[in-house]
């Protein structure tokens, strides 16, 4: 199992950014999807952004396309998500996430659902005032 810690969360007016990042144990980090998932109060946690192994893919929710970007670096073992054009309802604790399952395949369906993800981070409260 990896253990995902994440940081960068806080508080941001509208408009403005941050960039999330999250540290991952172990050594097999690169062979690994890693996503990002988000939650609001009341509401299901939901699909943010995930990254191919070596980070050749990408997938978004349409609601962040253009605005936020995930990147990784496999030598530091660290995974990020870069927010601009911050909205209100971008408003979240962000969850960190890794598949640890080898699929061989990186299909929009499988890295945009959380119970593929089988190691997740303790989680970063994101805050946009509008």
């Amino acid at each position: 199992q990896v253990q995902l810690v994440e940081s960068g969360g806080g508080l941001v007016q509208a408009g403005g950014s941050l960039r999330l990042s999250c540290v991952a144990s172990g050594r097999t980090f690169s062979a690994y999807t890693m996503g990002w998932f988000r939650q609001a109060p009341g509401k299901e946690r939901e699909f943010v952004a995930a990254i191919s192994w070596n980070g050749g893919s990408t997938y978004y929710v349409d609601s962040v396309k253009g605005r936020f970007t995930i990147s990784r670096d496999n030598v530091k073992n660290t995974v990020y998500l870069q927010m601009d054009s911050l909205k209100p309802e971008d408003t979240a604790v962000y969850y960190c996430a890794a598949d640890t399952t080898i699929r061989h395949i990186f299909a929009r369906p499988v890295v945009s659902d959380p119970r593929n993800f089988g190691s997740w981070g303790q989680g970063t409260q994101v805050t946009v005032s509008s």
